[in-house]
């Protein structure tokens, strides 16, 4: 039996599910969202558009302004030992004796084009001469001071301590970069001498670079693993400047220099084990800069191509073949050699005509041809 209900029913609210939204309103709601989105990016896109362009006045001074401010961040940890020392302070003097450099090449031939040559022979003997002794000196100062500190072949680090040895280390690769300032010198007496055919690109790239590059050397890094290079090329330098100064001293001495070759394979040897050391201590992981190991293995590259180059075309290269007229007027008057830094020998030791890779005697040579077989009987 049914119970009447004195009460009224009670109406049921549906109950909200949060989180959840009906296919419409999301929609709706995602379409909006699209639209405002769109309406931003194309105010944004508008807005670029009507961005001032930089000019490439602006765009050179923003660089020059950055450079400035990394090169003040690199002083911060430049070596505080060099600071005061010449040519230290600033890259400037360097730049500027680098640039009158390549200003007396451009105007020196110009200059000595309707000019007689100057001799200099004995300006010649004491610079060539000068040159080994201030070269053996920066050998004899590595040599010691290193040895005293105990430093290692395979890596060392740069110490930037006041300690007498360091001193002594870092004061010979200064006496090494202002060799390479005194070595402009070369260029300069080539161009009196009207010697043009010496000034080489070889030449000139090796003179102006290694100036250049020496001063950011001893700024940031003089001792540790800079020590081999510059003790190493000491000793070629000795070698190079002893016969520079003994081709100075005349014909006398000239018919012993037969070794000339030599230095040019020296030097390529040099480069090698340039980039085996810096190799190996890339392979190490030594404490050095990176950057500088990489640059200097680019470096010494570049020099290997450049004097292989120089050896073929001097003394590998095959000479064509001469008629009795040009031989004979050769051998009178032989011919220079010439490595992109001095003038060779005219003539071998023995009389015979330096012509490449061969030698040639004028007697034997005389145009004839020889028979062939057995000779005719009387």
């Amino acid at each position: 039996m049914r119970v009447a209900s004195f009460y009224p029913p009670r109406q049921v609210e549906p109950q909200k599910r949060s989180g959840f939204k009906r296919d419409s309103d999301t929609r709706t709601q995602t379409g909006n969202t699209a639209k405002a989105l769109s309406k931003q990016s194309t105010t944004r896109i508008f807005k670029a558009r009507r961005r001032p362009v930089a000019t490439p006045m602006e765009i050179v001074t923003h660089l020059i302004n950055d450079t400035i401010e990394l090169y003040k961040w690199t002083l911060t940890i430049a070596d505080k030992r060099v600071e005061k020392w010449p040519l230290m302070d600033n890259p400037l003097p360097t730049l500027a004796i680098s640039t009158l450099y390549l200003l007396f090449l451009w105007l020196g031939p110009k200059y000595m084009k309707n000019r007689e040559s100057f001799q200099l022979r004995k300006t010649l003997i004491v610079y060539n001469f000068s040159m080994v002794l201030l070269n053996a000196f920066i050998f004899k100062e590595l040599f010691v001071s290193t040895r005293a500190a105990g430093y290692s072949y395979i890596c060392q680090p740069v110490n930037y301590s006041d300690d007498p040895n360091e001193i002594r280390v870092a004061g010979a690769l200064w006496w090494y970069f202002i060799s390479k300032g005194i070595e402009y010198l070369d260029t300069v007496f080539f161009i009196l001498r009207k010697k043009f055919n010496q000034v080489t690109f070889l030449h000139v790239y090796h003179h102006c670079t290694m100036f250049t590059l020496w001063w950011i050397g001893i700024k940031w890094v003089a001792g540790g693993q800079s020590f081999f290079g510059a003790h190493m090329n000491a000793v070629v330098h000795v070698l190079m400047y002893l016969y520079y100064g003994l081709a100075s001293c005349g014909p006398k001495i000239q018919k012993y220099l037969w070794w000339k070759k030599y230095l040019t394979i020296i030097q390529m040897v040099q480069f090698h084990f340039t980039i085996g050391h810096t190799a190996l201590s890339l392979y190490v992981n030594c404490d050095f800069p990176h950057w500088m190991h990489y640059s200097l293995i680019c470096y010494a590259i570049t020099f290997i191509i450049l004097f292989a180059n120089f050896y073929y075309q001097t003394y590998r290269r095959q000479q064509p073949r001469r008629d009795t007229s040009s031989s004979t007027s050769s051998s009178k008057g032989g011919r220079a050699l010439s490595n992109g830094t001095f003038n060779g020998l005219s003539k071998a030791a023995s009389g015979a005509v330096v012509t490449g890779s061969k030698e040639e005697n004028p007697q034997e040579n005389s145009g004839r041809r020889k028979r062939k077989g057995r000779a005719k009987r009387d």
